[in-house]
């Protein structure tokens, strides 16, 4: 029972401090002028993304290095094949060209160099420097590319809903909300893992995976159902690329990551994934609900898959 209350108050702590976090940063960005595919892929994708980085870091902390890695690969799979499958079932997702020539490739260039180091079952300090090197690089060249690109590309801008100081006390009560959720989730997926007698990377690739990708699951719906494809792909691919770039890289700051529980299958899901949403993006700009379908049947083919392991 005690387990049960851990992961079920955590889950409920990392969703809403994941939920405030997005609106007060998203808030806080619009103030600024940027549009919705710009805040999508770094403010929105971020913020929805801070659950798996506080979960990986209390993991890494704790020396749980497989649930680090099972929560980055867990939630970039569910990210893809579970809510942009189910956000294309509820409309058919638009696709900007930036993201197509852009975003998305990125996503699978570093999600190829990741799954190329874990066959050195090993990632230390200079490369998880180097990632959030790159992701700091990523940051920057795509603002500097969005201030040039023409309007019709990124949308029309979003208004501000909230004001300076409201937006401060979400990101705060947000962060709380993410850091004390993560302690208790992480404590109650690990006390499971050992009664059931699974591994720390299973329970990193599911329950934790799709726990911590409550926000980004709640905020693509509810993008999708307002029409805003923008925000709703940018937040999947960018989170994506985030969770790769800074929750591995710093994890691996804080200490040396151990590989050898990870499966070579998982990564070749979540690569595979990463690949099939460009011909499907190239196709019409479009994510038809077709599309969306065989993305969640994917995701139940990989599920049922890992039940049998």
């Amino acid at each position: 029972m005690e387990i049960v209350i851990l992961i079920i108050a955590g889950l409920g702590l990392l969703f809403i401090g994941g939920e405030l976090l997005v609106r007060g940063s998203s808030s806080l960005a619009l103030s600024l002028g940027l549009t919705p595919l710009v805040v999508g892929l770094t403010v929105v994708a971020f913020g929805t993304s801070s659950p798996e980085l506080v979960v990986s870091i209390q993991a890494a902390i704790k020396g749980n290095s497989a649930i680090s890695i099972g929560n980055v690969v867990g939630s970039n799979i569910a990210n893809i094949a579970l809510i942009l499958g189910l956000s294309a079932v509820i409309r058919p997702v638009s696709v900007q060209a930036s993201a197509i020539y852009r975003e998305i490739p990125f996503m699978i260039f570093v999600s190829i160099i990741f799954s190329l180091l874990v066959f050195f079952k090993h990632i230390a300090f200079v490369a998880g420097l180097s990632f959030i090197l790159l992701l700091a690089l990523y940051v920057v060249v795509s603002l500097h590319i969005s201030k040039k690109s023409h309007p019709d590309e990124l949308g029309d801008p979003v208004k501000n809903k909230y004001s300076t100081i409201i937006s401060i006390v979400f990101v705060i009560l947000g962060l709380l909300g993410l850091i004390y959720g993560s302690d208790l989730f992480i404590n109650g997926s690990v006390k499971l893992a050992r009664i059931l007698g699974v591994s720390e990377f299973i329970i990193g690739l599911t329950i934790v995976a799709v726990g911590t990708s409550l926000p980004e699951l709640v905020t693509s719906i509810v993008a999708s159902i307002r029409k805003e494809s923008d925000i709703l792909l940018g937040n999947i691919v960018g989170s994506n690329i985030f969770n790769i770039l800074a929750i591995i890289g710093i994890a691996a700051l804080i200490t040396s990551m151990n590989l050898n529980e990870v499966n070579i299958v998982d990564l070749l899901v979540m690569i595979f994934f990463s690949v099939v949403v460009l011909p499907m993006s190239l196709f019409n700009k479009i994510i038809s609900r077709m599309e969306g379908i065989f993305l969640l049947i994917g995701y139940v083919v990989y599920l049922v898959y890992l039940t049998n392991t």
